[in-house]
């Protein structure tokens, strides 16, 4: 059974929450002309995202993180954007040397060991790439929705950053059902890992399917406690994370 089989549900209210995702993306692209970018992270939520920034011509980048670590099927949806989209997609990857030096340290599955190797591992590979996709820009787009866990249940349509950007979440008020909805009325290609039970998707080492009644998220970190679940691209206060990386990375011979 597809996922469009499983969650697309026409809720009350669907069309006035498109047309408020538009707004918010229209109004992003007015007040930071040139300087605003989506953050895809390629799952069905940014491809909504993407599509609504494309069927609208509105004057949004586009950018994406190619971790090293993603599953094939999502690193095969960053040139079906290109060609279905017809828009260009900035990629941003790790830099190879601290990627060599991780994995030679602590080994392939490092993510395993410890909370603050995972997390050494989610700055290499997300937060630093992240930095240089942001780098010059003042605000940027997500695919955030409050109802996607408990710590992003109060996620705003607009928001600062930690620094001083604004970021953008115009799905923030939109259902699972809404999501799929869409993509369904509007043949959004999507990721197949979707297809597999795998709502939110991320690193290969890093996603499970859920089963029945496990939570969204259920399938990121599975190993980890539930408040622990986040890589820092989504988190106020980064402070906890950085000394973390920068301490792994300072480590070189």
């Amino acid at each position: 059974m597809t996922a469009i089989a499983l969650y697309d549900r026409a809720t009350k209210g669907f069309d006035d929450r498109v047309a408020h995702a538009v707004s918010v993306l229209q109004a992003a692209a007015r007040d930071h002309a040139g300087t605003v970018v989506q953050a895809t992270s390629l799952g069905a939520e940014d491809m909504v995202v993407t599509d609504l920034i494309a069927r609208h011509k509105i004057a949004i980048a586009l950018g994406t993180l190619e971790t090293g670590k993603l599953h094939a099927q999502t690193s095969a949806l960053i040139p079906r954007i290109e060609e279905h989209f017809k828009l260009p997609v900035e990629v941003y990857r790790p830099e190879a040397d601290a990627v060599i030096h991780f994995v030679k340290s602590y080994g392939e599955k490092a993510m395993y060991e410890s909370l603050d190797l995972r997390k050494g591992c989610c700055g290499i590979r997300k937060l630093e790439p992240l930095s240089r996709m942001l780098n010059g820009r003042t605000a940027w787009v997500t695919g955030l929705r409050r109802e996607q866990s408990n710590n992003r249940g109060d996620v705003p349509f607009v928001e600062p950053d930690d620094k001083g950007r604004v970021k953008y979440n115009p799905l923030a008020d939109w259902t699972w059902n809404d999501v799929w909805h869409y993509i369904a009325l509007n043949n959004v290609p999507y990721n197949p890992l979707h297809d597999e039970f795998m709502p939110s998707i991320g690193c290969e080492p890093c996603t499970r399917a859920i089963a029945v009644g496990e939570d969204f998220r259920a399938g990121r970190w599975w190993w980890e406690d539930e408040k622990a679940k986040e890589c820092g691209l989504h988190v106020h206060d980064d402070a906890a994370e950085e000394p973390v990386v920068s301490s792994l990375i300072g480590d070189r011979p």
